[in-house]
């Protein structure tokens, strides 16, 4: 049985090989990446490394081929080809090349979620589909590093400034999705669709963990999204398009739709989600 990954040079890959190898022979292991060079710089070196880049189908195939089981790591928009033609690459490689089950991270709730940035999500899901492959989406939440922005401004003494209200998000550590994504993909009779989440909890308990953490009075503030825009322009000097994106994010959360209710991420992991705090700790720590 042969297991791939896709994107193994990122956190995301170097915390799913590093998982899998804890479950399977380190010689079944593919490591499907871009560039050679930094994959065996950061990669174990029993591990079987193939370039593919997702803008390149035939290359997708070759590096696919004899591949049992992929872990599809979903990727970043805005490149100079769009993500979705990118993610139907990937799919396409893999039913040319035989694949016979494919992990995708995917998107809260993608065939539900109203958000442009489900939309991709959500086509990815219908595709794979379509080709008739055993799947699991692995629909993962919020990662608690997604808010580090956040997290520093506190520690440099500046407010935890929101405007999401009172939405919730399910945030959870990146490498416990990761973890997650792994073992799924050594699960004999795998789940089709997987919500991956933490205890959901909104910003001002966020900002109240992270101001206790950080040993600071911090004012934690929701406001307007146009009083929010400009916070980030003036503050931290954001352009427009990172603005934009901020502000989407946080309408998705004030709409709801990373709010969460499961115990997917718990029950494959086969332990409890931490705590906020202990999370929050663990981030912090990483970034000194």
């Amino acid at each position: 049985m042969k297991y791939a990954i896709t994107g193994a040079t990122g956190h995301f890959g170097q915390h799913a090989i590093n998982t899998l190898l804890t479950k399977v022979n380190a010689s079944d292991v593919v490591a499907i990446v871009r560039n050679i060079s930094k994959a065996q710089e950061l990669l174990p070196a029993e591990v079987t490394i193939r370039q593919a880049d997702y803008t390149d189908p035939e290359q997708l195939t070759t590096a696919l081929t004899g591949v049992d089981k992929l872990l599809f790591i979903s990727s970043q928009p805005g490149a100079a080809v769009p993500r979705l033609q990118q993610h139907l690459n990937v799919v396409n490689a893999a039913k040319e090349a035989g694949v016979s089950f494919i992990a995708y991270t995917s998107f809260p709730h993608a065939d539900k979620a109203t958000s442009p940035l489900s939309a991709d999500h959500k086509a990815t899901e219908a595709a794979i589909e379509q080709t008739g492959i055993a799947h699991s989406f692995l629909r993962n939440n919020w990662y608690l590093e997604n808010e580090l922005g956040l997290i520093l401004a506190v520690n440099a003494g500046k407010p935890f400034i929101y405007s999401a209200g009172d939405g919730k998000v399910g945030w959870a550590l990146e490498q416990d999705y990761a973890e997650a994504a792994a073992l799924v993909l050594t699960t004999d009779n795998p789940k089709s669709v997987y919500e991956f989440a933490g205890p959901s909890h909104t910003f001002s308990e966020l900002g109240a963990v992270v101001s206790e953490q950080a040993a600071k009075n911090a004012h934690v503030r929701s406001v307007s999204d146009a009083e929010y825009a400009d916070y980030l322009r003036s503050e931290d000097q954001l352009d427009d398009q990172s603005i934009a994106t901020i502000l989407a994010i946080q309408d998705l959360i004030r709409a709801g739709e990373l709010s969460e209710d499961t115990n997917d991420l718990a029950t494959v992991l086969q332990r409890p989600i931490a705590s906020l705090g202990e999370m929050v700790k663990d981030v912090m720590k990483e970034d000194r």
